[in-house]
C-alpha cells in the first residue's frame, strides 16, 4: 500500500476532538486586548484620557504619557500570563514580522525585576537590511525603526500556553523611508480624512475629530488533511499544486457552497473563533465556499488600520490552528487548478461623525453628499484604474483573475440599477426620482413577503457597490488589505480635493446646487465609461473594455509599472503617502518578488517532475512491459492492446523528459519568463493526463480527488 493509501486509512479512522467549553464568549471577547476597559483600569485617568485622544481623534501622542502607558501594559500583560513583549510590524514580504524581548532585567544586587520603560514601548530597534527594500536599504545600512502604533491596540497572542505581548508598529529606515504597509497606508487615511471634512465643509456641515474609514474583509482559503500536504513539495515550498489533474466531480453540481459544515472543519472554525474573539477580532461568518475543501470567514466592519492588522491575525491564526486539527491552510490565490482560487473581498466605505458618505438614504436622488461622494469615487476608480490593479498584482493573484470565479484584470465599477439609474439622471441635468425596492412574494401562503432591494447584486465585478459601501473583489487571499486601501483612499482624497476647490471657489451668492449638478454632470461624463453592470466574466466585455479604453493589465510585471509613472509618483507625493524613493523600491521589491517566485516554481516543477511523476511513469511502463510478454506467452501472435497502451506511455515518457530537459535548458540560459511559464504549463500538461493512465498504486503525488474530498 502506498503512502497516499495509508493517509486515506488513517483519515477515515479520524476522531473529532471536542473543543471544550471556555466559559461565555461574550464576557470572554477581547480579554486579550489592552483596549479601552483594560487601560481605564490600569492608567491613571488624565494618561487614559490623553491616549484614548490620540486613538480617537488622531491628535498627536503626547510622548510624557509613554512611560505610565508602558508600565500599565507590562503589568497587565505579566498579568494575563506574558513575559516577553514584541514590536509587531509589516515588512515588505507581505507577512508580518516580530522579534520577541523579555520584560526580565536584572538589578544590581542579581534580582529579577520586570521592566518595560516608554522608550521600550514607542521605538524599537529591528535589523532593517535583511528585509526587502528595494534599495533603500543595503547589509551596511542595517539600522531601522518601529514606532508604537496607539490607534491599534496591544494583545496577547498564545500559542501553546505562551503568551506574548503584540505591540503592533510602523517600520521605517534610518534614513526615514518607510519599510512597511502600515505607515502609508496611515498616511492615506490622514489626508482622506482631511479631505473628507473639507468636502462636508462645503455642504455647511462641519466635524471635531477625524473621519472614518472602515473595513470588512472577507477570508478565503481552502483546508487539507496535513497527512496530504507533506507529500506535496510543490504545496509544501509555493502553496499551489504545478501537477494535478482535476477530479471528475469537483465543483460542478454547486454542493459545496454554504453546505452542511462536516464534523472536523466545525471544530476547527469554533476554536478559531474563540482565539480570534479574545484577541478583539470580531470574527462573525463562517461557511463552505464554492470549491471543495474551501471556507471563508468574515468578520465585522472595523477602521481600516485595525482592519487590517486584524486580517494579518486572522490568516496567522488560520495556518497555527489549522495545523492543531491536523490541516494544512492554504492561502494561495490558486492552490487547485480547475476549481475556484481564494480572493479577499475588500468591503470599503468612509464617514464623518455620525454621516457614512456612502449612505444613499431612502432617496439617494436628493442625498447631495450621497451622490457626490459617488461621483468622486467613480473619477477616482476611473483616472487610478492601472493602480487599483497594481494593488493587488502578484504571482498568486495572476492565475485567479478572470479564471471564471474571480473578477478580470479589468477594473470596472458596478453600479446597479438604482444607481445607474440616478447617475444617468445626473449626466441628463438633474437627478429627480430613485427607483424604489419592492415586496417580494415567494408564493407559499405560510412565507412573509420579503422587502426586495432596488437593484441587484453583481459577483463578477471587481468594483461593486453593495449598499452603503464598495466591494472591491478583485484582492487575492495571502495579501495584505493595506495595498488596495492604500490606493482607494489615495485617489478618492484626491477626487474629493479636485472637488472641493470647484464647490470653494464660487462667487457668493452662486446657486450652490446648480453649481454642484454641473460639476457632478460633468465627472460622469468623462469618467462614466467605468461603469459596467454586465458580466465582467464574458469574452465581449473584453472587447468593449478595449474599445472604451480601460486597461488590462494580465500580469504583475506590466501591472505593477504603473506604481513608477511620473504622474502616479506625483500623486502620492502631493498628499505625502509615498515619496519617489519609496514608490521605486516598492516596485523593485514586487518585480524580485514576482520573478523569484516564478524561479522557484520553475525549479521545483522541473525536480518534481524528474524525481516523482517520471520515475513512476517509467515504472508503470516496465509493469506493463512484463505484462506485455506473459501475454505472447498466451495470445502467440495476436494484436496487443497491451502494447498499444505501452506505446502511448512510451510516448508520454518521451514528452516528459523531452519538456523537462527543455525547460532545464530555459533556465539555466535564463530565458523570458513567459516563455518558462509556457513550458511549466506544457509539462503539467502531459502529467496531468498521464496520471488519469496508469497504475494509480504507482502515483507519487496525493491526487486532487484525495486532497479536496478526503477530511
Amino acid at each position: 500500500m502506498n503512502s497516499r493509501r495509508i493517509s486515506m486509512a488513517e483519515i477515515a479512522e479520524n476522531k473529532i476532538p471536542e473543543i471544550p467549553d471556555s466559559g461565555n464568549f461574550i464576557e470572554e471577547f477581547g480579554c486579550d486586548v489592552f483596549g479601552m476597559e483594560a487601560m481605564s483600569e490600569y492608567l491613571p485617568k488624565p494618561v487614559f484620557k490623553k491616549l484614548t485622544e490620540t486613538m480617537q481623534s488622531g491628535k498627536a501622542l503626547d510622548s510624557a504619557i509613554a512611560d505610565d502607558v508602558a508600565h500599565a501594559m507590562k503589568s497587565w500583560a505579566i498579568r494575563r500570563g506574558a513575559t516577553h513583549y514584541t514590536h509587531w510590524f509589516m515588512p515588505l514580504t507581505g507577512a508580518s514580522a516580530e522579534k520577541h524581548d523579555s520584560f526580565l532585567e536584572v538589578s544590581e544586587n542579581g534580582k529579577a525585576i520586570a521592566r518595560f520603560s516608554g522608550k521600550n514601548l514607542i521605538i524599537g530597534e529591528p535589523d532593517a537590511s535583511s528585509f526587502p527594500s528595494g534599495g533603500l536599504r543595503s547589509t551596511a545600512e542595517a539600522r531601522g525603526y518601529t514606532a508604537w502604533d496607539p490607534t491599534s491596540p496591544a494583545f496577547i497572542k498564545r500559542e501553546n500556553g505562551v503568551a506574548t505581548l503584540y505591540i503592533p508598529t510602523a517600520f521605517c529606515s534610518y534614513t526615514g523611508e518607510v519599510l512597511d504597509k502600515k505607515t502609508p497606508l496611515l498616511r492615506s487615511m490622514q489626508v482622506l480624512g482631511s479631505q473628507a471634512k473639507r468636502l462636508l465643509k462645503c455642504f455647511g456641515k462641519e466635524f471635531d475629530g477625524s473621519a472614518k474609514v472602515t473595513l470588512g474583509a472577507e477570508q478565503e482559503y481552502f483546508l487539507i488533511d496535513k497527512r496530504f500536504y507533506v507529500q506535496r513539495p510543490d504545496l509544501m515550498q509555493t502553496g499551489r499544486t504545478l501537477f494535478g489533474a482535476p477530479p471528475q466531480r469537483h465543483q460542478q453540481l454547486e454542493d459545496h457552497y454554504f453546505g452542511a459544515i462536516k464534523p472536523r472543519i466545525l471544530s476547527f472554525m469554533s476554536e478559531l473563533d474563540r482565539e480570534l474573539w479574545r484577541m478583539g477580532i470580531p470574527a462573525k461568518t463562517r461557511h463552505n465556499e464554492v470549491a471543495p475543501a474551501q471556507f471563508e470567514i468574515a468578520p465585522m466592519f472595523e477602521e481600516v488600520n485595525l482592519a487590517v492588522d486584524h486580517n494579518m491575525l486572522i490568516m496567522d491564526a488560520l495556518k497555527r490552528i489549522a495545523d492543531k486539527h491536523g490541516f494544512a491552510c492554504l492561502l494561495h490565490e490558486k492552490p487547485f487548478a480547475g476549481v475556484n482560487g481564494s480572493g479577499k473581498h475588500n468591503n470599503w466605505s468612509i464617514s464623518v461623525g455620525d454621516v457614512n458618505l456612502l449612505n444613499p438614504g431612502a432617496d439617494p436622488h436628493q442625498n447631495a453628499i450621497f451622490l457626490t461622494t459617488l461621483c468622486a469615487v467613480i473619477q477616482a476608480v476611473d483616472k487610478h484604474a492601472d493602480l487599483l490593479r497594481a494593488s493587488i498584482a502578484g504571482a498568486g493573484n495572476d492565475h485567479r483573475l478572470g479564471a471564471n470565479e474571480a473578477p478580470p484584470a479589468i477594473i470596472s465599477v458596478y453600479l446597479g440599477e438604482q444607481l445607474s439609474d440616478i447617475v444617468e439622471q445626473i449626466e441628463r441635468g438633474e437627478a429627480k426620482s430613485s427607483k424604489r425596492g419592492r415586496t417580494l412574494k415567494i408564493g407559499a401562503d405560510i412565507l412573509p413577503e420579503l422587502p426586495c432591494d432596488a437593484t441587484d447584486r453583481n459577483r463578477t465585478s471587481p468594483f461593486a457597490f453593495t449598499g452603503n459601501k464598495f466591494e472591491f473583489r478583485a484582492a487575492g487571499s495571502s495579501q495584505s488589505c493595506a495595498s488596495p486601501n492604500i490606493i482607494l483612499n489615495t485617489a478618492v482624497a484626491e477626487a474629493f480635493d479636485e472637488i472641493s476647490s470647484v464647490l470653494e471657489s464660487l462667487p457668493k451668492g452662486a446657486d450652490f446646487h446648480g453649481e454642484l449638478q454641473k460639476l457632478l454632470s460633468s465627472i460622469i461624463r468623462k469618467h462614466k465609461k467605468i461603469i459596467f453592470n454586465g458580466n465582467n466574466y464574458g469574452e465581449e466585455w473584453k472587447k468593449e473594455a478595449a474599445k472604451r479604453g480601460l486597461p488590462n493589465l494580465r500580469s504583475t510585471p506590466e501591472a505593477i509599472k504603473p506604481l513608477i509613472s511620473p504622474e502616479n509618483i506625483a500623486l502620492f507625493e502631493k498628499y505625502g503617502v509615498f515619496n519617489k524613493a519609496e514608490l521605486t523600491s516598492r516596485h523593485e521589491v514586487f518585480l524580485e518578488e514576482y520573478e523569484r517566485k516564478i524561479g522557484i516554481e520553475a525549479g521545483l516543477t522541473l525536480k518534481l517532475a524528474r524525481t516523482h511523476i517520471i520515475p513512476a511513469v517509467v515504472a508503470y511502463f516496465e509493469k506493463l512491459g512484463k505484462a506485455i510478454e506473459t501475454e505472447r506467452l498466451i495470445k502467440a501472435n495476436k494484436k496487443s492492446k497491451l502494447a498499444e497502451q505501452a506505446a502511448k506511455i512510451s510516448d508520454r515518457l518521451d514528452s516528459l523528459i523531452s519538456i523537462s530537459d527543455k525547460l532545464e535548458a530555459q533556465m539555466s540560459k535564463g530565458e523570458s519568463l513567459p516563455k518558462i511559464m509556457e513550458t511549466m504549463a506544457e509539462l503539467r500538461a502531459v502529467s496531468d493526463k498521464v496520471e488519469g493512465e496508469i497504475d494509480n498504486e504507482l502515483w507519487p503525488l496525493p491526487k486532487y480527488c484525495e486532497m479536496l474530498f478526503i477530511y
